[in-house]
């Protein structure tokens, strides 16, 4: 008995036997060549763990018998990533290393300066997005499914938003805030969001605001996020 050095996705563990979608199977029984038997590490990107024994390896729909399984975390991440859609692929690199920390949800949006890819069908880039995240979900090895939302114009997110803000902002605090509730970072376009849209940030009233400070070079909006993210989450 086996058990490939890789996670595999399954959206229902629970006690008893379940196919894997055949994304997941092909993995498993081309890739890795496992076979009836062997041991694949099952997560389902909501707090559970398992391991599962192939009880049929088939290449398209492979059964898998799970005896026990774990859970890991019963409370989903409490910090959020609200980004402005970039062009080009852009939003794909931001989702696949942002995917791999503990957050909870990005968020895509339509600001005033904001950069869509031209001639693009956004439902592909989300689609995209979620597939980027799903791989991080499993090469991280983190128990929760990092969520793909969007996209949504600025003024009906922050309407609809809850929680506390951190903006990244020159004048703002070198020193990162506790997250102790639901917080969102938010990342403008390049170029940063409108005097507009920071006004509204500055004054919203669902929540703290607390502005930070990322250094002294002008950064690309995919880098600050990724920075960002890792002063907040390692307290860097």
């Amino acid at each position: 008995m086996k058990t490939p050095d890789s996670r595999f996705y399954c959206p229902r563990i629970d006690v008893g036997e379940f196919t894997l979608d055949e994304n997941e199977s092909g993995h498993a029984v081309r890739v890795c060549r496992a076979t009836v038997g062997d041991t694949l590490e099952l997560c389902d990107g909501l707090g559970h763990f398992a391991d599962a024994t192939i009880v049929k390896a088939d290449a398209k729909a492979c059964e898998v018998r799970i005896d026990r399984f774990e859970t890991v975390s019963a409370e989903r991440p409490k910090l959020n990533l609200a980004i402005a859609c970039l062009k080009d692929d852009a939003l794909e690199e931001v989702v696949f290393h942002a995917a791999q920390t503990e957050i909870d949800t990005i968020y895509f949006l339509r600001t005033d300066f904001s950069q869509e890819p031209k001639n693009s069908d956004l439902h592909k880039l989300v689609r995209r997005a979620e597939l980027k995240s799903l791989v991080s979900l499993k090469q991280s090895k983190k128990p929760w499914l990092t969520r793909i939302e969007g996209p949504v114009e600025f003024d009906r997110w922050l309407e609809s938003e809850s929680g506390d803000l951190v903006l990244c902002d020159i004048d703002g605090e070198r020193k990162t805030p506790v997250l102790d509730r639901r917080t969102t970072l938010l990342i403008g376009p390049e170029g940063g969001f409108s005097p507009r849209e920071i006004g509204a940030v500055k004054s919203y009233q669902q929540g703290k605001t607390h502005l930070l400070n990322l250094g002294n070079t002008r950064l690309r909006a995919r880098t600050a996020a990724i920075i960002a993210l890792g002063c907040l989450i390692y307290h860097i």
